[in-house]
């Protein structure tokens, strides 16, 4: 059986965990969630960026992304910020869609897949 190793795990998750050469990314989160959306999708590809640098890699190495919005409303503003963070020809499969999030002050959660 192949190793699973799992950064920043507590008793309900892992924020990330590495398997077979893949790195799973669990839902980032702002930790300012007193904000618009472009500086809550900032706080998050920050998080999602030391997370991949923990586990070995970067974003030109990301496989999927799944992004969660508060509001479709958001949508443009959240792609400036998506559109200004990935790496032109290296863009990941994504999705994108409206979810009621845990806190009502967050306004994105995004999931990533990733290759070491």
């Amino acid at each position: 059986m192949s190793e699973m190793i799992r950064i920043d795990q507590n008793a309900r998750r892992s924020r990330a965990l590495i398997h077979n050469g893949i790195i799973y990314i669990s839902g980032q989160v702002p930790d300012n969630r007193q904000t618009d959306v472009a500086d809550q999708a900032r706080q998050v590809l920050e998080k999602i960026d030391a997370l991949l640098k923990e586990a070995g890699s970067n974003k030109s190495r990301l496989i999927s992304a799944q992004i969660w919005l508060k509001t479709m409303d958001d949508f443009a503003l959240m792609n400036k910020v998506w559109d200004s963070w990935v790496i032109p020809n290296e863009t990941p499969t994504r999705c994108c869609g409206k979810v009621e999030l845990n806190d009502p002050m967050c306004l994105i959660e995004i999931t990533a897949i990733a290759a070491i």
